[in-house]
Formats: structure tokens, sequence, C-alpha cells
């Protein structure tokens, strides 16, 4: 362990350092072999870096592609680990980034492991990314690992880039149709309301049940926009952060056609891009499936790739053999890795289909877009087709009475 001591020379000069003992009688010992006269002699406290210490923060996906390219290239060039760890520390200024290199330095100084870090965070950092840097360790391919996973990563980022570009419109439209919306029935509605029910006038029973829901929003205004506001908040908690909530958005969002799809191609993607980056670094099949299965996201895909590796290629079956019997598995999937298992090219066509299903989730994408704006665009229509009914009625009921 390290230790901070403070002693004093033959000169009589204050020496203040740290060094690594077992224990504080070899600390005193190893200061007393060199002359000098130990003042005081205290254990130096483990670094520890907690990541919700800088809360607002987080290791975003294109601070893992610059980490991982960087270091690719600098081990690349001949430059040691711990040098390339020290010249990033140097550039980053990012808090959250700089500490967890500091880490990193700190447990390879003491002989740890270089994953061991990455595997304390698994929020930041899957298992699939932790696994591929073991494997690469153990191997001596650190560089071409890194390599491989700048790439994967690059690709992941340009794919969520494009999902983000489709569905951004859908997202504005929705916003500022809610805010329009909002006018409409709190200040423009009630407004209206006032003067036909301030004027004597008996409106249908149709507007009348209108004008008295656009009367109450008016009157409530501030505490439906506050309950709203609750509401909204606490059903993205539930729903993004606890298990039970996720599980119920995941479901209800596998009974809708579309989006169904797009969550199974990009389950399809995530298998086809995880396995061959897993096998391309030298893991063992089972074990790569096993942890390929903890990153598809989909149950039914997990399970068979569970029973792919533990009941089939754990049991004797050829990869192809297990893959086939697996009916979450698409034929044409199954059947290409039968094919490549047999002529050595596992991971070639694996990388393959993960690029073909990284454009089929791209044209998912724009088909629920597509889908998404009319709808929207209809269920607007109804409100204020209904808000102008609202109106016209009883208008045009007034002008016949002259």
């Amino acid at each position: 362990m390290r230790f901070h001591y403070k002693a004093i020379n033959t000169k009589g000069k204050l020496i203040e350092a740290d060094l690594e003992a077992v224990d504080m009688a070899a600390a005193l010992a190893s200061i007393g072999s060199t002359g000098l006269k130990p003042i005081s002699l205290k254990p130096v406290k483990a670094f520890s870096f907690d990541l919700s210490k800088f809360f607002g923060q987080k290791i975003t996906l294109e601070d893992k592609v610059f980490i991982t390219k960087y270091l690719s290239l600098m081990l690349r060039v001949g430059t040691d680990l711990f040098r390339a760890i020290n010249i990033l520390i140097d550039d980053f200024d990012k808090p959250i980034i700089k500490n967890l290199l500091i880490e990193i330095r700190t447990n390879l100084e003491k002989g740890q492991p270089f994953y061991t870090t990455f595997a304390k965070y698994p929020k930041s950092f899957s298992p699939v990314f932790v696994n591929l840097i073991r494997a690469g360790e153990v191997s001596g391919n650190l560089e071409r690992v890194f390599s491989e996973l700048s790439i994967s990563l690059e690709k992941e980022r340009d794919l969520t880039s494009k999902i983000k570009s489709a569905l951004t419109y859908p997202v504005i439209l929705f916003i500022a149709s809610i805010f329009i919306l909002i006018l409409l029935v709190s200040f423009a509605l009630p407004k209206i309301a006032n003067v036909f029910l301030s004027g004597g006038l008996k409106p249908p029973a149709f507007s009348q049940l209108v004008f008295t829901v656009g009367l109450f929003i008016g009157d409530h205004l501030a505490v439906l926009l506050t309950l709203l506001v609750v509401i909204v908040v606490g059903g993205l908690f539930f729903f993004m952060k606890t298990a039970l909530g996720k599980k119920t958005m995941y479901d209800f969002a596998l009974h809708l056609p579309v989006i169904k799809r797009v969550i199974r191609e990009i389950s399809l993607q995530r298998f086809a891009a995880t396995l061959s980056s897993l096998l391309s670094s030298g893991l063992p099949i089972i074990e790569s499936i096993e942890i390929t299965s903890d990153s598809v996201g989909v149950p039914e895909l997990k399970s068979a790739l569970h029973r792919i590796a533990q009941e089939g290629i754990a049991k004797g079956l050829t990869v192809g053999e297990a893959f086939k019997r697996e009916p979450a598995v698409p034929k044409i999937v199954a059947n290409l890795i039968a094919i490549s298992e047999k002529s050595g090219h596992l991971e070639e066509i694996l990388l393959t289909l993960s690029n073909f299903y990284a454009s089929e989730v791209e044209g998912a994408v724009k088909s629920l877009v597509s889908f998404i704006e009319p709808v929207m665009l209809l269920m607007i229509g109804v409100v204020i087709g209904t808000i102008a009914l609202a109106v016209i009625i009883p208008v045009y009921q007034l002008t016949n009475t002259f």
C-alpha cells in the first residue's frame, strides 16, 4: 500500500514524499534505511472515483469514440499504454473523463488489469466493451481491439444520429402542436365561450360541452399545467428509470406493428455487430453469444441466444444447427451463419449482416416517421375541428334567427 511521509535528512532538511510498502513497519524500515528520520507517516487513501459526484455529466458515445480511436493510434505508433493514458489526461478537460483516466492510471500502477476500471461502471461501459478490452489485453492485441471498438462505436454513433435526425421533425411538430392546443383551449376558447354564454345565447349541447371544458381549463390553468408537468415528469421517470415501467413500455411497443419492426431490426443489428466483434477479439463462441445476448434488448432473441449457447453449442451442436432451432432468429440469418461456419468466415458474414440491418433500421425508422406524421396531424385536426365546429354551429344558428 502507499504511504505519505515527512522526514528530516542528515542536513536537517525536511523531506516529504510517498512510498509503497507492505505495511507501516515496512515503510518505517524503508525510510530509516535511507538515513532519514521520519516525523510523520500516514497511509494514502486509495483513489476513489464516483461518477455520481458529477451529476449532470456522463460519458457520451462521442467520448468513447475519441478514447478508443486515440488509444488505437498511440499503440499503433509504439507508445506504451501508460504514456498514452497520461497524454489523454492532459488532453481532456471534461472532469468525468479526466478522473476516469486518472483512476485507470492508478489501477495500472497497482498492477490491476486494464479492463477492471471500465467494468466498475456498467452504466457507461457495456459488458461487450469490457470483455473486448479484456480479450485484447489477454491476447496482446489491445491496439487491434481499440481500432475495432472505435469503428464499431462510430457506426453506432452514425446510426443513432440518423435515427435522431429522422425523428427530429415529428418531435418538433408534436411540441408545437401541444403548445398551439394549449393556447387554443386555455385562452382563445374561454373568451369565445364567454361571448356566447354571457350574451344569453343557448348554444347546442355539443358546443356547450366544449365551451364548458374551455372555461374550466381557463379558470384552472395554473393547476392543470402543474399537474400536467408532474404527470409528464413522473411518467418519464417511471417508463425510463424503473424496471416495471421499461417492461410496460416495451410490451406496449411490441404490439405496435411499425415500432415492432424498428425494435426487431435494431436488435438484429446489435446481435450481428456485437457477436462479430467478440469473435474477432478471440473470445470463445459460447462466451461471445452469452455476452451478446445481454446487448440485444428483445427478450425473445435474448432467451434464444442463451439457449443456443447453453442448450445447443455447449451440448455438441454446431453453431448453424443451434441457430436453426430457434424461431426467434430469422431463417436467412441462421442459414448464413451455418454456411459461414463451414467456410470459416463467421465474423465476416456477421459484420455484413450488421451493415445490412443498419440500413434496414434506417428504412424502418423512415417508415415509422411517415406513419407518425399523418397520425399526429390527424389528431391535431380532430381537436381543432372540434373547437371550430363548437364555434361555427351556434354562429350559424344565430344567423338563421335573423
